[in-house]
C-alpha cells in the first residue's frame, strides 16, 4: 500500500538548508553580472567617501602604505599559489577571486583617498589637469570589478602597470606629506619605489618567457623614467598649493607681505610697479624652493629668483615679487606661475588688461 506524504514534510523540504543554499547559489550564478556591476556602484559610492576623508585628513596616508604592501604581497604570492597544485581547481578560483577582491578594495582607497589631494594642488588649463584625469581613470577601473577580475587580474603585465601607476602617485603624495621630503626627489623615490615593486611582479609570472618579461619591465621602467625626467610639468605637486593670490601697487611688509592696495587690471602707466603675493600650502616640516614667473601672452618676461618655502605656517607661506611695467605691456593682460625648483606648477595668478575707455556718446 502506497503511503501518501503529509504535505507538511513536502514543504519542509523545499526550505531545509541544503535547497535554500542550492537555490541561492543558481540564483547568483544567474545574476552574477548584474551582481558584480550592483556591486561596482556600492564601492563607487564608498570610493567617493573616501575622497572626502582624503580631502581633510592626510595623516591617513600612513594607512595607505599598508594596503599597497599587502597588494604587492598577494600578488607576488597569487601565481605561485595557482601554480602550486596543493588547491583544488574551484578553490583555486575562490583564492583568487578574493584576492582580487580584497586589493580592488584597498586599491580604491588608496586612489579615491590621493585624488583630492591631488586635484587640489592642480591649476585649471594646465596639463597638470592630465594627470588627475588619469587617477580618476584608475580608480574608476578599480570600483569595476568585471574589468579588473577578467583583464587586468588576468594579465600580468596589466597588473604591474597598474600596480606602477598606482604606488607612483601613492608614494609621490605621501613622501612631502608625511616624510618632508621635496617635490622634485619625492617624484624620483616614488618612480623608484614603483619600478621595483611592478618588476618584480612582472618576473613572478613564470608562464612568459623572459625575453618578454624583460621587455614589459623595461618598458614600465622606462615610462618611469620619462614621466619624471620630461612630464613634471603634467604632475600636479602635491601637497603644494596656492592659498590665495593678490596684485596691488603697494605692499605692506610688517607682520608679513600683504597686498596694501589692490588692482584687478594692469596698470596704464608705463612707470608704475605691479606687486604679487601669494600664500603658498605646505605641511609642516615640508621645505621646499619655488618662484614667480611672470608672463605676457605665451612669453616668459620675467623670472623672480629661487625663494625657500617653510611648510606649516598658518595662512600659507606668503611670496611675493614686484613687476616694473614697460611701455609695451603697461594696460596688458599678464599671468603669473608660480612653479617648484623641480619643474611642477602649484599655481597660476592672472591680472586682466586694463578696460578699454571709450570716446563718450
Amino acid at each position: 500500500m502506497d503511503v501518501l506524504e503529509h504535505p507538511k514534510s513536502r514543504s519542509a523540504s523545499r526550505w531545509a538548508p541544503r535547497e535554500l543554499w542550492t537555490g541561492a547559489y543558481e540564483w547568483m550564478t544567474h545574476h552574477e553580472t548584474q551582481l558584480w556591476w550592483i556591486h561596482s556602484l556600492w564601492a563607487l559610492a564608498f570610493g567617493i567617501g573616501v575622497m572626502w576623508l582624503g580631502a581633510r585628513n592626510f595623516a591617513y596616508l600612513r594607512i595607505a602604505i599598508l594596503h599597497v604592501v599587502f597588494i604587492w604581497a598577494t600578488s607576488m604570492a597569487l601565481p605561485y599559489i595557482v601554480r602550486s597544485g596543493s588547491l583544488s581547481r574551484p578553490w583555486r578560483t575562490r583564492v583568487q577571486l578574493v584576492v582580487n577582491y580584497l586589493n580592488k578594495n584597498f586599491y580604491q582607497q588608496l586612489l579615491f583617498f590621493i585624488l583630492p589631494i591631488y586635484w587640489l594642488s592642480t591649476t585649471p588649463g594646465s596639463p597638470n589637469v592630465l594627470f588627475v584625469v588619469a587617477l580618476a581613470t584608475a580608480a574608476l577601473l578599480s570600483t569595476m570589478d568585471l574589468i579588473y577580475d577578467r583583464h587586468v587580474a588576468m594579465r600580468r603585465v596589466l597588473t604591474a602597470l597598474f600596480f606602477a601607476f598606482a604606488v607612483f602617485a601613492g608614494a609621490a603624495a605621501a613622501l612631502p606629506i608625511l616624510w618632508q621630503i621635496q617635490t622634485a626627489y619625492a617624484l624620483w623615490l616614488a618612480a623608484a619605489i614603483a619600478a621595483g615593486g611592478a618588476t618584480t611582479l612582472i618576473l613572478s609570472e613564470r608562464r612568459i618567457d623572459w625575453q618578454r618579461t624583460w621587455f614589459a619591465g623595461g618598458l614600465i621602467v622606462l615610462g618611469l623614467f620619462l614621466m619624471v625626467e620630461y612630464g613634471r610639468p603634467f604632475i600636479p605637486p602635491a601637497p603644494l598649493r596656492i592659498q590665495s593670490a593678490d596684485f596691488g601697487t603697494q605692499v605692506d611688509l610688517r607682520g608679513g607681505p600683504r597686498v596694501s592696495r589692490r588692482i584687478d587690471s594692469t596698470p596704464t602707466d608705463p612707470r608704475g610697479q605691479v606687486y604679487l603675493v601669494t600664500a603658498i600650502y605646505a605641511p609642516r616640516g615640508l621645505h621646499d624652493r619655488v618662484r614667480h614667473v611672470w608672463f605676457h601672452g605665451g612669453r616668459a618676461v620675467q623670472h623672480s629668483r629661487w625663494y625657500d618655502v617653510d611648510g606649516g605656517r598658518e595662512g600659507g607661506y606668503r611670496l611675493w615679487t614686484p613687476f616694473t611695467l614697460s611701455r609695451d605691456l603697461a594696460g596688458k593682460a599678464l599671468h603669473v606661475d608660480v612653479e617648484t625648483e623641480g619643474g611642477q606648477l602649484i599655481g597660476r595668478a592672472a591680472l586682466p588688461a586694463a578696460p578699454m575707455i571709450g570716446p563718450r556718446s
